[in-house]
């Protein structure tokens, strides 16, 4: 029988603190980041809990446990981007984080467990990954490379307002080739393997092809509307 998903996520909130801990004893931890982990630990854990609780969900699956171990992978990105830990450990803490990324989506379409649920706790773990690497990278290259962290952000706000933005999108290997782009551009710009000049081109560019590709969501959602009304008019007759 699955262990209950309040009892994975209070396993989740104490693998947090082992890897802070772990960060700690090996680069070294100051109190800013672990307070960074920990807040984002408790905070998410609650999330989570919401989200589970309101999907009806009652365990976590193999995909969705990989997913949690990414997203605590992002807490120790976090505690060392904001407490000014060497580059190399949080570029490798990101890059393993990355690198699942390929394997939970895999894990459930390969067992049959496919959920929204799953599906949001993926996206909203990638979004905050990019969003800590968009804020350390823009502390080098400038401001501007936050436009790739926010986007998400100000797409679920603005869908807030527009209803019609809410619409499933269509499934698109556009859209995930350039979502895994931000993360892979943003990583190598935060190793400063390359160049400033360099770093600055392949961000500039990961950012314009995150442009294009909200752009064409939000015209294909937008071009939709009146299918969507006349579908929803017809159920009501």
């Amino acid at each position: 029988m699955r262990e209950p998903v309040h009892r994975q996520v209070a396993a989740a909130v104490l693998g947090q603190a082992v890897l802070l801990g772990g960060l700690a004893a090996t680069v070294g931890l100051g109190p800013r980041g672990w307070y960074a982990g920990g807040v984002y630990a408790v905070a998410g854990a609650a999330v989570l809990l919401w989200a589970a609780r309101r999907s009806g969900r009652r365990s976590l699956g193999s995909a969705d446990r990989i997913t949690l171990v990414r997203a605590l992978l992002t807490g120790g990105v976090l505690a060392l981007a904001v407490d000014g830990g060497p580059v190399w450990a949080l570029v490798g803490l990101a890059s393993l984080a990355l690198v699942l990324d390929l394997v939970d989506g895999a894990v459930a379409r390969g067992s049959g467990t496919e959920s929204d649920f799953g599906a949001a706790f993926d996206m909203e773990t990638d979004a905050l990954l990019i969003m800590v690497l968009s804020a350390f990278v823009s502390l080098s290259l400038g401001a501007w490379v936050l436009a790739i962290g926010l986007m998400r952000y100000v797409f679920g706000a603005a869908a807030l307002v527009a209803p019609w933005l809410r619409a499933p999108l269509p499934p698109s290997r556009a859209r995930k080739v350039v979502a895994a782009l931000q993360g892979v551009a943003l990583a190598v710009a935060a190793s400063g393997v390359l160049p400033s000049a360099a770093s600055t081109a392949l961000v500039g560019v990961a950012l314009a092809a995150l442009v294009w590709s909200f752009g064409r969501d939000v015209l294909g959602l937008w071009g939709a509307r009146p299918r969507r009304a006349r579908a929803s008019a017809s159920q009501r007759t």
